[in-house]
C-alpha cells in the first residue's frame, strides 16, 4: 500500500472514456469478493447519485473495502455540505490498523462523519448493513459473506429500524483526532 495522498477531486467519467458507471447493486450476493465489489458500486453510486445520508454498520469493518483509494476517492467525491455518513460498530481497532486511508477521510471530513460504538454488542447480533435512503444492504451470514441488497422501500425501513435500534444503545467513539493536555 503506498501513502500517497487522496486527490482533491475524482475523475469524472468524461476524463475515464469507455469506463461505464456501476450500477446501484441488487439482489442476493455471496462471498467476500462480490461483497467488496458490491460495496465499492454502492458508494459510486451514492456519489453519482448524491445520497444525501450513508450509514454503515459492522462489528469491525476488517473485511469491507474501506481503505481502498477507489473507495476513498469515491467518498471523497461523494461528500459535500449537508450530507451525513454515519458509522457503527463494536471496535474500530480494525479501521485503524487496515483502513488508514479511510481513517485519514474521516479525520478531513469529521463534521459530516458520526461514529459510534456499541460495545457489549455480540459480533453476530450487530448487523452488517450499509443503508441509504434510497438504497441498502444486509450481510446475513458474515463467515460466507452473503446477503441482500436493494431499493426495495419495505426492506430499507426495516434496516433503518434495526440500525436505530442498536443506535440507541450506542456511544460517540472513534475521535477524528486525539487532544492531549
Amino acid at each position: 500500500m503506498d501513502d500517497l495522498p487522496i486527490p482533491l477531486t475524482s475523475p469524472t467519467e468524461a476524463e475515464m472514456p469507455g469506463v461505464a458507471a456501476p450500477e446501484c447493486p441488487t439482489g442476493r450476493f455471496l462471498g467476500r469478493v462480490a461483497f467488496q465489489q458490491m460495496l465499492r458500486d454502492a458508494f459510486a453510486c451514492a456519489a453519482r447519485e448524491g445520497w444525501r445520508e450513508i450509514i454503515v454498520c459492522d462489528p469491525t469493518f476488517e473485511d469491507w473495502p474501506l481503505g481502498e483509494r477507489e473507495v476513498c476517492e469515491t467518498l471523497h467525491a461523494w461528500v459535500k455540505q449537508g450530507r451525513q455518513f454515519t458509522m457503527l460498530a463494536i471496535s474500530y481497532d480494525e479501521v485503524v490498523r487496515r483502513h488508514a486511508r479511510f481513517a485519514a477521510w474521516r479525520t478531513t471530513w469529521s463534521h459530516l462523519v458520526d461514529c459510534r460504538s456499541c460495545r457489549t454488542a455480540d459480533p453476530q447480533d450487530l448487523p452488517s448493513a450499509l443503508w441509504s435512503p434510497a438504497w441498502g444492504m444486509r450481510r446475513l451470514d458474515l463467515e460466507h459473506s452473503s446477503g441482500i441488497c436493494g431499493d426495495e422501500p419495505q426492506r430499507r425501513v426495516l434496516l433503518r429500524q434495526a440500525i436505530d435500534e442498536w443506535m440507541r444503545k450506542s456511544s460517540p467513539a472513534f475521535p477524528a483526532s486525539i487532544l492531549g493536555l
